[in-house]
């Protein structure tokens, strides 16, 4: 996974909380324009994160998914339309919990077309450091 320059890991951090602060499956214009500005490969990675966000919180009411963190344990295998991965981490109520997760979109990365994820065991905060997570 290639590293951004500052002024892109702030405006990637804007605006992946702008996704998560965002009503379910509200893709309006602000968020579809916003989304066009990116990079493929940023808007591959940051519109999974947003369904990914979305469908944890929607399937599983026990959660409510506010933060994913595609590379904690792995580095994330990226294809062309398709993000694969085996060592994320998501935070939910302030605790975070294992992940695997495939996404796969549309050429553009607009549309997700397949998700597939496993929710793994809580991480004991005592662990939270050496992963770069935080609460």
């Amino acid at each position: 996974m290639m590293l951004l320059p500052p002024m892109n890991k702030v405006f990637s951090a804007v605006f992946a909380w702008t996704i998560v602060a965002w009503p379910a499956n509200a893709m309006d214009s602000a968020l579809h324009a916003g989304l066009l500005k990116l990079d493929p490969q940023t808007r591959l990675e940051q519109r999974c994160d947003a369904e990914i966000l979305d469908r944890i919180t929607r399937d599983d009411h026990k959660y409510r998914a506010d933060r994913v963190v595609a590379y904690a344990f792995a580095t994330p295998e990226m294809g062309a339309d398709a993000i694969r991965s085996p060592g994320a981490a998501f935070r939910s109520k302030g605790q975070w919990y294992r992940l695997k997760f495939k996404c796969e979109t549309a050429p553009d990365h607009m549309e997700v077309l397949q998700l597939r994820y496993r929710i793994g065991d809580e991480i004991p905060e005592s662990d939270w450091p050496k992963y770069n997570l935080y609460n």
